[in-house]
């Protein structure tokens, strides 16, 4: 009972908090549902696996991606819904949906497409009422859905109530929901992209994710959800562990004992581990045989893949390498980069043969994922492919290093920067910027100002003001302000390369 005890004495946690706590707690004690070879324990007490908190019942997928569409049009029969008649009803319908949207936080991580759900109903009423009903639904999520996890997306085309959510978004300073803008140039005016610049550095969302290079990998009906993961609408993730590569690294005698014996044998664990939660899910677990969201067609089993994760890239380099500076290393050192990209050939490569179940729609294989980190990897694992927290070169440099490294990714990667006020002027140079980021291989871009009060950490958003009621012992409505502090203090995760502007005046 002492974990349970420290649980329900901790006076940061709020009742909901303290509750999914508890239901964690008894989804990691089961050992017997779904237990793990010595082999498996062995590797996880050596830091390379990891399973990401998803426990030992997985009674649920770990990413859920339902159809919104098809329920604003047909509504649920389970739920006692009609499909809406006005934006009004449409806002409802969608709250009343998300709080039996699961995943692993227990709230949903994907809110759906919001202008193409919502544009509709928008055009239907002026612009004021509809800004009100717009701003009484991202408050009812912020307030309800407390978890920064939680993330919607919008484009590739300008709509007005896309212009509004951005409106919306900067004016509330909210850190949920996070937002995507699916971005593509032939298709989201220049007009439409600076303003969501200027929203992204006022309030670290929405992120740029590059709409060409994820409808060529997933198709149209694609989402970003959680941090930045690619999904398919309609399915999702069945489970996302992932490998700390400087760990698996540190078994190595050698470069080549690295590529040729080393990862070879993690990634085989690592694939049989994954094997083992998926056919727990569909298998014994009720979710896929009595869900409504299962049953009323809003997901799809077919639709559903598993995410191969991974951290610390940059660290395994710099260790095969012999290099202890790390400004000196990954990032910086062409050695050291080829390095990089040799390791993700082989890594992805070795993905790739396993044949993976109940992967129906990916010719039954996983996909790579650069995983945010999570708070326990402390400095020794930076976030997936990412230059280490205070060793980033100039912006440029830093891009075309990106650029080599997210086409590994399907499912996921992103980098962040941190920009000084200045930026703000000249919103049309940092979209040139992004323009030839995306052009040239990048996926996913970040940023916001260095004086936020909502910044991003690892791929979610927090609030600084929130990480100081937790600093000062009090309550934070935010799941994610205790991740926050942890990646804060143990990774130095906002404390990034702040970007000067350069340009002219």
């Amino acid at each position: 009972m002492t974990k349970v005890h420290q649980i329900i004495s901790d006076t940061t946690l709020t009742y909901h908090q303290m509750m999914l706590a508890l239901a964690r707690l008894a989804e990691s004690e089961d050992s017997t549902s779904l237990p793990r070879t010595e082999e498996e324990l062995k590797a996880m007490e050596d830091g390379i696996l990891c399973d990401l908190n998803e426990g030992l019942v997985p009674y649920r997928p770990r990413y859920i991606i339902p159809d919104y569409m098809k329920f604003l049009k047909e509504g649920s029969a389970f739920l006692d819904l009609k499909a809406p008649q006005d934006l009004w009803e449409a806002c409802n319908n969608l709250l009343i949906l998300y709080r039996h949207v699961p995943s692993i936080t227990s709230f949903p991580v994907y809110l759906g497409n919001l202008d193409d759900l919502l544009e509709p109903f928008v055009l239907q009423l002026d612009e004021k009422e509809a800004k009100k009903c717009l701003g009484l639904f991202l408050t009812n999520i912020d307030r309800t859905l407390t978890d920064s996890f939680v993330h919607a997306d919008l484009g590739p085309k300008e709509t007005v109530t896309g212009r509004l959510v951005l409106e919306l978004t900067e004016e509330m300073q909210l850190a949920v929901p996070n937002l995507t803008l699916k971005y593509d140039p032939e298709v989201t005016s220049d007009e439409f992209a600076k303003l969501c610049l200027k929203c992204m550095l006022k309030t670290a969302k929405p992120s740029f994710a590059d709409h060409k290079t994820f409808v060529s990998e997933w198709g149209e009906d694609y989402a970003i959800a959680s941090c930045y993961n690619g999904l398919t609408v309609g399915g999702g993730g069945f489970t996302l562990p992932r490998m700390r590569m400087y760990e698996t690294a540190l078994k190595s005698s050698s470069i080549d004992d690295f590529l040729d014996n080393v990862l070879p044998h993690y990634v085989k664990l690592m694939c049989g581990f994954m094997d083992k939660r998926v056919r727990f899910i569909v298998e014994e677990s009720n979710f896929f045989k009595s869900n409504f969201l299962v049953t009323e067609g809003l997901l799809e089993l077919e639709k559903f893949t598993g995410m191969y994760g991974m951290v610390g890239l940059a660290e395994c380099c710099n260790y095969l390498l012999g290099i202890k500076d790390p400004n000196k290393g990954y990032g910086h050192n062409e050695e050291a980069d080829a390095l990089g990209v040799r390791i993700m050939d082989r890594l992805s490569q070795l993905v790739s043969e396993h044949v993976a179940p109940y992967c129906d729609a990916f010719d039954h294989h996983y996909r790579l994922h650069a995983q945010v980190g999570i708070d326990s990897d402390g400095r020794e694992n930076s976030p997936g492919a990412r230059i280490p927290v205070g060793s980033e070169p100039d912006l440029a440099s830093h891009i075309l290093h990106s650029t080599k490294f997210h086409k590994y990714f399907p499912t996921g990667i992103g980098d962040i920067f941190k920009f000084e006020e200045t930026w703000l002027n000249t919103p049309e140079a940092l979209l040139d910027i992004i323009k030839g980021a995306l052009s040239q291989g990048m996926r996913y871009f970040s940023g916001y100002l260095e004086n936020n009060d909502v910044v991003r950490v690892t791929g979610y958003l927090v609030k600084k003001s929130e990480l100081a009621k937790l600093d000062a012992k009090q309550q934070s409505l935010n799941n994610c302000s205790i991740f926050g502090v942890g990646a804060r203090d143990t990774a130095n995760a906002l404390d990034r390369r702040v970007e000067a502007y350069e340009g002219a005046d």
